[in-house]
C-alpha cells in the first residue's frame, strides 16, 4: 500500500514578530543566516568554537565580550532550526537571531515634538497659537505612552490609496498642511467634498473642529511644515454636516454618510454624537457596512457609561460591527476624566487630551462690558438696565427688571422692552454671537434675540434669531448663533422682553456677551481635547491598515485595530478590548486563518 503524504498549512509566530507573516513584506528585522549564541562561563573559547562547528555553524570574527558568539550558519539550516538545535546543548545559555535595528522614521515637521499621541517623550504640551489652551492635568505625561507610530512609519507612511471621509464641520481645504492631501472630487466637487448644511459643494470649515480632526488623520508628514498626521499621505474628503456652532441634523448626517460611501471612502470619521437612536442613521451605517466601509466614532465627552441605557451616544452605540468606538486617553494613558466608556459599546482608547492639529484660521472676540452703550426703550416704566450680579464672583449683566435679583424682584405686565447695540468687526470671515442667559419668564411672556444690518433697533424689521419662555431653573445657559451674513458693515444685536397682562416673573439677565470671529488663513494650529480628538487617531490608523492590506475587509481592519492594541490598565473593564491602539501592533496583527484544511496528495 502506498503511503500518502499530508500537506497542511501552519502559521508560526515567534516573540518579537520575527517570523510573523503579513500580506505585504515588512523590512527584514534579522540578519539572514546568522544567530548569536552564548555559552556557560565554564566553556573555553576554543571549546565554544568546536561546539559551534558541531552544530553546523562557524564563528564570525572574534568572540564577543561576555561570551557572546556571532555565528554564520550552514546553508542547510534556517534561523528557527539553528536556534532550536543550539538550545538543545546544555552548555548554551541563550541563542537568538542577529536582529537588525533601524533608525526610527520620524517626520521633520516642526510641531511633531508636540504630538505626544504619536510619540510621547514626556513633553509638556503648550499653546499652539490658537484660541484654546492645554489642560494642565497629566501634562507632561509619561514617556512611551503613545501609538508606536515611528515603528509603523518604518513600514508605511503613504495611505494615499485610501479615502477618509471627515463627516464634521467641514475642512479648511486650503490649510497648508492639508491642501496636498485633499480628495480630488473632480469637476463635480472641486472643493474636495460637499456641504450638506448649505447644500452646496463648498465644505469650508467655519468652526475649526473638522479641520482639527482632518489634521490628526492626515496632515502632510515630513514636509518641514506644521504638524503631521497618522498618515503622511492620504485622501481627505470634506463632508460638512455640522454648522458654525457645531450642530447638525439627522438628514444632513445621513446624506453625508451616503455621499462618503458612494464616492469611494473606505474610512468614515464621525467625531460627533447624539443621544437618540435613529433608524435612518442606523440604516446608513448598514449601507456603509455593506460597502466595506469602516466607521470610527467618538465615545462622547460626558464621563458616563455608554452601556447604561439612559446615557447612550450615537453613532458609537449603534450595533453594526463596522463601527469602532473610541475613548480618550490623557498623556499618561489614564482614561480622560471627560471620556465616556462602556465595555460593550466602546472598543479602544486613543490619545484625546491636549491634541495639537491644524486649524482654519485666527480667532478674535469683540466683548462687551454690559455696562454702557446699549439703547433702551420700553412701553412700561420698568425696562432694561445694567447690574453686577454675584455668580461666585461679580459678573456684569444686562438685566430686566433694572432691580433684578433672581429671587423677589419682578418685571412688569404689558411691556415691549427693548435693548440693542451696534457692532462692526472688520477683516474677518465668520462671526458668531455668544452670550449666557438666565430666564424666568411667565407663560405668555417671552424673551427674543434679534439681529439686523445697520445701527438701529433690530426689533424693527430685523431677524429673530430665537425666542424663549419659561425658566432656566437658576442656571446661566450658553447660547451661540451664526451672524456671518451681517459682516461687512455695522449691525445691531437686540434683546426683546415682551409681557402680557396675566402674570409676571423674575425676568432675565444677559452675561458674557461677545461677537466671536474667525479670519481664514493657511497656517493656524490649535490644541484641544475630547473623544473627537481620539477618534481621528484611529481613523488614520484604519487608513494605514487598509493601505497596507488592500484586500482587507472592514472586519479585518476592525480586528487589527482592536486586537493589535496594547493592554492598558485604565481601559480594563471600561472598553470591550481593554486596549489602547498601537500602530505597529495593528500592522503586525495576523488574522486567524479560516478555511484551512488538510489536503491529501499522492
Amino acid at each position: 500500500m502506498k503511503i500518502k503524504n499530508l500537506i497542511f498549512v501552519s502559521l508560526l509566530i515567534f516573540s518579537g514578530n520575527v517570523f510573523s507573516a503579513h500580506s505585504k513584506n515588512l523590512k527584514s528585522n534579522f540578519v539572514t543566516g546568522e544567530i548569536l549564541v552564548k555559552y556557560k562561563a565554564t566553556m573555553s573559547s576554543f571549546d565554544q568554537s568546536v561546539a559551534i562547528e558541531r552544530e553546523g555553524g562557524v564563528r564570525i570574527g572574534k568572540q564577543m565580550k561576555k561570551g557572546w558568539n556571532r555565528v554564520k550558519l550552514k546553508k542547510t539550516l534556517n534561523i528557527k532550526e539553528a536556534i532550536e538545535e543550539f538550545k538543545q546543548d546544555p552548555d548554551v545559555l541563550h541563542a537568538q537571531p542577529n536582529y537588525i535595528y533601524h533608525a526610527l522614521l520620524a517626520p521633520n515637521d516642526p510641531r511633531y515634538g508636540q504630538l505626544w499621541g504619536l510619540k510621547n517623550t514626556g513633553q509638556t504640551i503648550i499653546s499652539a497659537g490658537g484660541p484654546d489652551t492645554p489642560r494642565p492635568t497629566n501634562n507632561p505625561g509619561v514617556s512611551g505612552k503613545d501609538m508606536n507610530l515611528e515603528y509603523a512609519w518604518n513600514t508605511i507612511t503613504d495611505c494615499s490609496s485610501v479615502i477618509v471621509a471627515v463627516i464634521d464641520t467641514g475642512i479648511n481645504y486650503n490649510q497648508g498642511d492639508l491642501v496636498n492631501n485633499m480628495w480630488d472630487g473632480g469637476a463635480s466637487y472641486p472643493n474636495h467634498g460637499y456641504d450638506f448644511v448649505n447644500n452646496d459643494n463648498d465644505p469650508m470649515d467655519s468652526n475649526g473642529h473638522g479641520t482639527h480632526v482632518a489634521g490628526t488623520i492626515g496632515a502632510v508628514g515630513n514636509n518641514g511644515t506644521g504638524s503631521t498626521g497618522v498618515c503622511w499621505k492620504v485622501k481627505l474628503m470634506a463632508i460638512r454636516v455640522l454648522d458654525t456652532t457645531g450642530s447638525g441634523t439627522s438628514a444632513d448626517i445621513i446624506d453625508g454618510i451616503n455621499f462618503a460611501v458612494d464616492n469611494g471612502a473606505k474610512v468614515i470619521n464621525m467625531s460627533l454624537g447624539g443621544s437618540e437612536f435613529g433608524q435612518f442613521e442606523s440604516d446608513a451605517m448598514t449601507y456603509a457596512l455593506n460597502h466595506n466601509v469602516l466607521v470610527v466614532a467618538a465615545a462622547g465627552n460626558d464621563g458616563t457609561n455608554n452601556d447604561d441605557g439612559s446615557t447612550l451616544i450615537y453613532p458609537c452605540d449603534y450595533a453594526q460591527n463596522n463601527i469602532v468606538c473610541v475613548a480618550a486617553l490623557a498623556q499618561d494613558y489614564s482614561l480622560a476624566s471627560f471620556s465616556n466608556y462602556g465595555i460593550t459599546h466602546v472598543d479602544v482608547g486613543a490619545p484625546g487630551v491636549n491634541i495639537v492639529s491644524t486649524w482654519p484660521g485666527t480667532h478674535s472676540s469683540v466683548t462687551d462690558t454690559l455696562k454702557a452703550g446699549w439703547s433702551f426703550s420700553s412701553t412700561a416704566a420698568s425696562g432694561w438696565g445694567y447690574k453686577d450680579l454675584n455668580f461666585g464672583s461679580p459678573v456684569s449683566c444686562l438685566v430686566n427688571p433694572t432691580n433684578y435679583n433672581y429671587s423677589t424682584a419682578k418685571y412688569l405686565n404689558n411691556m415691549d422692552a427693548r435693548a440693542w447695540k451696534s457692532f462692526n468687526p472688520s477683516s474677518v470671515d465668520v462671526a458668531t454671537l455668544n452670550f449666557y442667559l438666565m430666564t424666568d419668564v411667565d407663560a405668555g411672556d417671552s424673551i427674543s434675540i434679534y439681529s439686523k444690518s445697520g445701527t438701529t433697533d433690530p426689533m424693527a424689521s430685523g431677524t429673530k434669531l430665537d425666542t424663549f419662555s419659561g425658566t432656566t431653573y437658576g442656571y446661566r445657559e450658553p447660547f451661540e448663533y451664526e451672524i456671518t451674513s451681517l459682516l461687512g458693515s455695522p449691525f445691531s444685536i437686540g434683546f426683546n422682553l415682551v409681557t402680557d397682562s396675566s402674570g409676571v416673573d423674575l425676568g432675565v439677565n444677559v452675561s458674557n456677551f461677545s461677537i466671536d470671529t474667525l479670519a481664514y488663513n493657511t497656517t493656524s494650529y490649535n490644541v484641544i481635547s475630547g473623544t473627537s480628538m481620539a477618534a481621528p487617531h484611529v481613523a488614520g490608523l484604519a487608513a494605514m491598515i487598509y493601505a497596507y492590506n488592500p484586500s482587507y475587509t472592514y472586519s479585518d481592519v476592525a480586528n487589527s485595530i482592536k486586537r493589535g492594541g496594547v493592554a492598558t490598565a485604565s481601559l480594563a473593564g471600561k472598553t470591550s478590548t481593554g486596549k489602547a491602539v498601537s500602530a505597529i501592533g495593528s500592522l503586525n496583527y495576523i488574522n486567524t486563518p479560516t478555511g484551512v484544511a488538510a489536503v491529501k496528495v499522492p
